[in-house]
C-alpha cells in the first residue's frame, strides 16, 4: 500500500520583523527522495529547514508528517546544553544495542566522543550533531550544510552513507561535487518562492538561468502594456471619458502588479585590487619540519611559491594545515629549516574563525572601527582602497540593507558572515592572499563570483579547502598533509593530485576509510552501436522529458494540502504513479549514460 508523503508543507507563510519571509509555500517529500534546496545566502533556507523539521512555526499553513514516520535535523548550531561529552549528546536517543551506529558514523566523521562539550570547537560540535543523525537513522534527513567543517575524507565518507542509505534526504549545501553526486531533485527557494525540478543540482544553473529569462522576457512585456496603457490615459479621447474609466483602473492595476513584482537580488560587488607588484618569488621554504610534541605536522618540506601561483592545501582536519600556512607567512618558525618570504609583500588574511570580526558590535562599527578602513574624524565613511567612501553604499555593494548595517554580526547567518569579512578584505589593496576555509557557508553565486575575480587577481593565492570543486577552479598547485609528516606538492587542483598521488602509506588508508561514492557502473566500450541502440539513444531524450513532465504533474496534485483526505483513493493512485515514473526515469537516465558511454 502506497504511503502519503514523509513530509508536507501547505500554505505556509512566515513574516519576519514586518517582511514576509515565505506566502504560501506548498512543498511535498516522497519516500526516496533525494532533493538540494538551494537559494542565495540570506533567501530563507535554514528558517525553511526549521520549519520542515517542526522547530519553527508558520504564521499561517499547516506541516503534515504522518504517523509513525520519522524526521531527522542537523542544524548549523546544535544546542548541547545538559551533556557532558559530544558522546553522550550523539547517542541521546539511541535504544540500547544501537550503540555501533554511534561508532561507525564518529569514525567516518572524524569525532572523538570522549571530548568534553565544554572544549569542543564549532566543527566538532557539528561533526557530532551530523553523527547523531546518522546514527538515528530516521526515514528522512534534514541536512544543514553538512560537509562545513569536515575534511575530504570525511565528505566521502558522508557521501558513501548518504548514497547507500534508503532513507529520504534534503541537503543544503554549496559544495557542487557533493550535491552533484547524490540529488535527484532540486527545490529552489528564491524571493520567498519553492519551485521544484525533477533533476539534480547538475542542472540547477541552466534551469536558473531560464526561469530569470522568462521572468525578464514577461517584465518586457507587461513594462510595454503600461507604457502604451500610460499614452492612452493622457491622450484618450474626453467625450468617451466615463465609459474608459475602466481602463483608467486597469492601468493602475498594470502599475500595482509591476511594483509588487520583487525584483532579483544582485550580486555582491566583489573586486580584489592588486597591490604594488611583489618579487617574482614570494615565499621560500627550505627543509622546513614542525612538531607539537609526538604529534609530527611535517618533516623536511620544500616548496617555492611565486608571484601568480594559486596553492591550495588539503588533507584531514588536524593535520596541520592552518599552522602549514602561518610557518609560510612567517607567522609562526619551523623547528628546523628556513621560510624566506619575498619582498613588496601586502598579505591580506581570510581566517576561518572569522575572528576578525566583533560579533557584538554592528556591522557598521566593525568596518569603521578597522584601523585599516577608518577615515579620520568620520564615523560614517570607510576607506575603500584609498578612496573614502560611505560606509552603508559600501555595505550595499556585498548585499547589506540599511537596516543590517546597524545590526548586531551575530545576527547574520554564516554566508552573510563570510560576505561582510570579504568586504573588510577587499577594501585595501593587496598582493599575497591568505584563505583559509572562504567557501563555508558562501551561496554557488558568491562562490562563482569568488572563483573568477581570484582568477583574474595579480596577486598569489594561498588557499585551504575541502570544496574539491572549487580546489579544481582555482588551484595551480595542490599541497597535500597526509598525516605524521608526510607532506607532497602536486602540479593542478584536486583531480589532478588524486590521479597523481601514490596508493600507498597514509593516503592509501585513508582511501580505504573513506572509499568514494561509485559512480554508475560503466559500460564496456564497443567500436559503435548497433542500429537498435543508436536509435534507442535519439529516442532516450523524449522519453526522459515526457517522464519529468509527469512527474511535475503529479508532484503538484500531490502538493494539494486537502487531497489525501478528500480523495483517498486517487492519492494512492497518484503515490504509486509518480513512485513508478521515479523509477522509470532514474532506469531511462541509467540507459541514457550506458549507451552515451558505449558510443
Amino acid at each position: 500500500m502506497a504511503r502519503a508523503p514523509l513530509l508536507q508543507l501547505s500554505g505556509l507563510s512566515l513574516t519576519f520583523g514586518g517582511n514576509p519571509l515565505f506566502d504560501g509555500i506548498d512543498m511535498t517529500v516522497q519516500e526516496g527522495d533525494r532533493l538540494a534546496l538551494v537559494g542565495r545566502n540570506g533567501s530563507g533556507k535554514s528558517t525553511l529547514m526549521k520549519l520542515m523539521a517542526g522547530f519553527v512555526e508558520g504564521d499561517k499553513g499547516a506541516r503534515h508528517v504522518p504517523p509513525g514516520v520519522t524526521v531527522g535535523y542537523m542544524e548549523q548550531e546544535p544546542e548541547m546544553a545538559g551533556f557532558e561529552t559530544l558522546g553522550d549528546y550523539a547517542a541521546s536517543k539511541l535504544e540500547v544495542g544501537e550503540e555501533w551506529r554511534l561508532s561507525v558514523a564518529a569514525e567516518g566523521l572524524g569525532f572523538k566522543p570522549e571530548t568534553p562539550i565544554a572544549s569542543a570547537s564549532g566543527g566538532e560540535r557539528r561533526r557530532a550533531a551530523l553523527a547523531k543523525l546518522v546514527a538515528e537513522a530516521p526515514e528522512l534527513m534534514l541536512l544543514d550544510e553538512p560537509t562545513n567543517h569536515l575534511d575530504i575524507a570525511a565528505i566521502e565518507w558522508l557521501e558513501n552513507f548518504l548514497n547507500e542509505t534508503r532513507a529520504a534526504f534534503v541537503l543544503i549545501s554549496h559544495d557542487r561535487a557533493f550535491l552533484n553526486r547524490l540529488t535527484k531533485a532540486t527545490f529552489w527557494l528564491d524571493r520567498g518562492v519553492i519551485r521544484r525540478r525533477e533533476l539534480g543540482f547538475y542542472g540547477f544553473e541552466e534551469w536558473r538561468e531560464e526561469t530569470w529569462a522568462e521572468e525578464d522576457a514577461a517584465r518586457h512585456k507587461l513594462d510595454r502594456k503600461i507604457k502604451a496603457e500610460a499614452r492612452w490615459a493622457v491622450e484618450g479621447i474626453s467625450a468617451r471619458r466615463k465609459r474608459n474609466q475602466g481602463r483608467v483602473r486597469a492601468l493602475a492595476a498594470l502599475r500595482e502588479e509591476r511594483s509588487n513584482q520583487i525584483r532579483r537580488k544582485g550580486t555582491a560587488a566583489l573586486e580584489f585590487e592588486s597591490g604594488p607588484t611583489s618579487g617574482k618569488k614570494v615565499i621560500e621554504a627550505l627543509g622546513i619540519s614542525k612538531a607539537f610534541g609526538d604529534k609530527v605536522i611535517l618533516k623536511d618540506f620544500d616548496l617555492k611559491i611565486l608571484r601568480g601561483d594559486r596553492v591550495a592545501f588539503v588533507g584531514p582536519n588536524g593535520v596541520g594545515k592552518t599552522t602549514l600556512l602561518r610557518m609560510l607567512t612567517g607567522e609562526i618558525p619551523p623547528d628546523a629549516g628556513t621560510v624566506s618570504l619575498g619582498t613588496q609583500l601586502d598579505i591580506a588574511i581570510f581566517d576561518q574563525a572569522r575572528a576578525r570580526l566583533d560579533p557584538e558590535e554592528s556591522l557598521w562599527v566593525n568596518l569603521t572601527n578597522d584601523p585599516l578602513m577608518a577615515v579620520s574624524g568620520n564615523s560614517d565613511q570607510v576607506m575603500v582602497r584609498g578612496t573614502p567612501k560611505h560606509v552603508v553604499g559600501y555595505l550595499k555593494d556585498f548585499l547589506f540593507d540599511e537596516a543590517q548595517a546597524r545590526a548586531p554580526v551575530k545576527s547574520l547567518s554564516g554566508g552573510e558572515r563570510a560576505r561582510l569579512l570579504l568586504a573588510k578584505l577587499m577594501a585595501r589593496p593587496s598582493n599575497l592572499l591568505i584563505m583559509d576555509e572562504p567557501t563555508n557557508d558562501l551561496d554557488i553565486e558568491t562562490l562563482d563570483l569568488l572563483q573568477d575575480i581570484l582568477g583574474d587577481y595579480d596577486g598569489t593565492v594561498l588557499l585551504v579547502s575541502h570544496d574539491r570543486d572549487f580546489i579544481d577552479r582555482v588551484a595551480t598547485t595542490t599541497v597535500a598533509l597526509e598525516g605524521n609528516g608526510e607532506v607532497m606538492a602536486y602540479p593542478g587542483g584536486w583531480t589532478d593530485y588524486i590521479s597523481q598521488r601514490p596508493a600507498k602509506g597514509e593516503a592509501a588508508k585513508a582511501r580505504e576509510v573513506a572509499k568514494p561514492v561509485e559512480a554508475p557502473k560503466e559500460v564496456k566500450k564497443a567500436d559503435g552501436l548497433s542500429f537498435t541502440e543508436r536509435k534507442r539513444l535519439e529516442a532516450l531524450p523524449g522519453v526522459i522529458e515526457k517522464l519529468e513532465a509527469e512527474i511535475a504533474k503529479l508532484n503538484d496534485l500531490l502538493a494539494d494540502p486537502q487531497f489525501f483526505t478528500r480523495e483517498p483513493v486517487k492519492f494512492k493512485k497518484g503515490t504509486e504513479m509518480l513512485a513508478e515514473r521515479q523509477a522509470a526515469l532514474a532506469a531511462a537516465e541509467e540507459e541514457w549514460l550506458a549507451l552515451e558511454e558505449k558510443a
